[in-house]
């Protein structure tokens, strides 16, 4: 599914403290757009002929502050924002509660120094004997729940700063929802097109093949039944025998291109090892997977590995395959890789199919064709 909804936060890297203190001059800057904005661009926004242009600019501005302020939480706070366009009212929305919340942040990390600054001159006074130890407790407590008050007032500001990010580059339920819906929707078009386009090799593959060669071996057996020769009779049955055998390799070959059954008896691992047997080129096969696979995901994964290998096997030029099947974390990862010499294209009939395949089922396809070679192809299958 396209975009999280969570930012995700590596606090290895975060440095909160100056994310904090940056905010509080970001908070100032998108305080003083909407300021210096409302004298400048003030008129033209009520006049109804400049109030587009003049909110194109005030926008423009917005959206660079916006902008910053999205770098500010992943640079200092480790936040990883999915692929998000916020409207323009959220932006407005968002700008002038981070004005809020920073210059709050601001006076609450100035009240903190000047807390420190007091308590460098109570020690101060301390060591100087110039502060009555009677009053050395009162002061004490009182700097402690103030310290406390003012730390806790940080924290409170620092989850509202985290909180507004969210809201704003974080995609809502409804944005979600529409890009799923989409998502579904796209992905059922490639399914519609890829079965569409199996569809119309299967028959292109029976009609030139199969019955080309069906029509030959009718053509062989009517030739020896008229022939008086009984020797050559005999020739041209023999000659009928051996079409017929690859009349049934042939047709073998397009019913385990429409649906290998050895998924079914054998599972995926002997259903490879029969593409690779009948592959022209030599392939080596690594298969890393514990337990039983859901049945859509071996589909998928035999037709990802098969229509890879035809394609290396018929325009690569490749002298030789290497294909690795991993199971990890519930993800089914498949590769293919040939040493041959590149420039597959990876929008082509097959590779699209096989691309909505895949997606169909919440996955990635992808293709790396430099040219000159190899080409590895890469497509990772959820196993939920």
């Amino acid at each position: 599914m396209t975009g999280d909804a969570v930012a995700v936060r590596d606090s290895g890297r975060a440095l909160p403290v100056a994310g904090m203190l940056l905010g509080c001059l970001t908070a100032v800057a998108g305080l003083l757009h909407f300021a210096v904005s409302g004298i400048l661009l003030g008129a033209f926004l009520l006049w109804p002929r400049t109030r587009g242009r003049a909110r194109a600019r005030f926008l423009a501005g917005a959206r660079r502050l916006t902008a910053t302020e999205r770098w500010r939480r992943t640079v200092f706070f480790g936040d990883r924002f999915p692929e998000h366009h916020p409207r323009d009212r959220q932006i407005l929305r968002y700008l002038a509660a981070r004005a809020y919340a920073g210059l709050l942040g601001a006076v609450v990390i100035g009240l903190l120094g000047f807390g420190l600054v007091l308590a460098v001159l109570l020690v101060t006074g301390v060591v100087r004997s110039t502060v009555d130890w009677a009053e050395l407790p009162a002061q004490i407590l009182l700097g402690s729940v103030l310290l406390f008050l003012d730390l806790q007032g940080l924290v409170s500001l620092a989850a509202l700063d985290a909180r507004l990010a969210r809201e704003c580059f974080v995609p809502d339920e409804r944005e979600l929802l529409e890009r799923r819906i989409g998502e579904l929707a796209a992905s059922r078009a490639a399914v519609v097109r890829a079965v569409d386009a199996e569809r119309r090799r299967v028959e292109r593959d029976l009609h030139d093949g199969v019955q080309q060669r069906l029509v030959a071996l009718a053509m062989l057996l009517g030739r020896a039944r008229r022939s008086r020769d009984a020797g050559r009779a005999d020739a041209l049955l023999a000659q009928a025998h051996r079409e017929a055998g690859e009349v049934l390799a042939e047709l073998r070959d397009v019913a385990w291109r429409v649906y290998p059954t050895a998924l079914d008896s054998l599972g995926l691992r002997e259903a490879l090892a029969g593409v690779a047997e009948r592959c022209a080129l030599p392939v080596r096969l690594e298969y890393e997977v514990a337990g039983e696979l859901p049945p859509p995901v071996e589909t998928a994964a035999y037709f990802v590995v098969s229509e890879s290998v035809t394609n290396a096997a018929k325009h690569a030029e490749a002298g030789e395959l290497y294909v690795r099947v991993v199971r990890r974390d519930g993800v089914l990862s498949v590769l293919v890789r040939d040493d041959g010499a590149g420039g597959a294209d990876p929008e082509g009939t097959g590779l699209a199919g096989l691309r909505g395949r895949v997606a169909a089922l919440d996955g990635m396809l992808d293709v790396h064709s430099p040219a000159g070679g190899p080409t590895t192809v890469t497509a990772e299958l959820p196993c939920v």
